[in-house]
């Protein structure tokens, strides 16, 4: 059960976003944790799921990069299709849901800055134009040289 000083901070919290005109989300990997997505770091994170890449000596990070796409693709591809494979079957957990209906009851709407790449926010039913994916989107590819202007979903 919460105590008095946790359940004064959420009703000072309720009364300050009934008062806003406007709300912004900043998220990361927590929010995709909480419906079931594995984090970067944690001990059940991505970095398990790819012992290939540990007897490398290759951090997640490093893999990452887009010259994989032409130094190893097939690599490339299968790191990124499991992470998009996983991403796509996952549901947003009631947690978007609620952010998204305090947002739609704001004068001004909401925006939604992340960190994530899964693409959750969309799902659950964020405008693409109110989210803005500091890492980009998993489900949106481009050209590793320049060849077109524009990502394209896939």
């Amino acid at each position: 059960m919460a105590n008095d000083g946790t359940l004064r901070g959420i009703r000072q919290a309720a009364e300050l976003i009934g008062k806003a005109d406007a709300l912004l989300i900043t998220a990361g990997a927590g929010m995709g944790v909480d419906s079931g997505l594995p984090d970067y770091r944690g001990k059940e994170g991505f970095w398990r799921a790819y012992p290939h890449l540990q007897k490398l000596g290759l951090s997640f990070a490093e893999m990452a990069q887009p010259q994989w796409f032409e130094k190893d693709p097939e690599m490339a591809w299968a790191f990124y299709g499991h992470r998009r494979q996983l991403y796509r079957k996952t549901s947003p957990h009631a947690g978007y849901q609620l952010l998204r209906r305090w947002g739609q009851l704001m004068p001004a709407g909401c925006f939604v800055v992340t960190s994530n790449v899964d693409g959750q926010f969309a799902t659950a039913g964020f405008f693409v134009d109110q989210i803005l994916e500091q890492h980009g989107n998993i489900h949106l590819d481009q050209c590793t040289k320049p060849c077109v202007n524009l990502p394209w979903f896939r």
